[in-house]
């Protein structure tokens, strides 16, 4: 899946964490904010790149500013985040495009 532009999933309230997606310079560039980053700061940088390589996803830049999110939360805003910054809309879907439902998303 490519990144055709920047987008954005979650919010900054507490146990959700914000995911901003955009185009890359040829490989995944993660940048991570966490108030638990030395607790759980490897489990969140590993999380979001087994959803990137999921979703096939190789050339990205990552910002994630997480605010205690379980990782069902994590994926779910990294997913959401690729595929609006891949052009799956509502819209689009109604023109036919539709979510791999069953395929990527697990």
């Amino acid at each position: 899946m490519e990144v055709l532009r920047t987008a954005m999933a979650g919010t900054l309230e507490s146990s959700d964490a914000q995911v901003t997606v955009e185009p890359g310079d040829g490989r995944v560039e993660l940048d991570i904010e966490s108030s638990v980053i030395n607790q759980f700061g490897r489990k969140i940088k590993a999380t979001v790149e087994e959803t990137l390589e999921r979703l096939g996803v190789d050339n990205v830049k990552v910002k994630v500013v997480d605010k205690g999110a379980l990782d069902c939360t994590l994926k779910a805003r990294v997913e959401g985040a690729v595929f609006r910054a891949s052009g799956y809309s509502e819209d689009e879907i109604c023109e036919g495009k539709k979510l791999p439902w069953g395929g990527a998303i697990r």
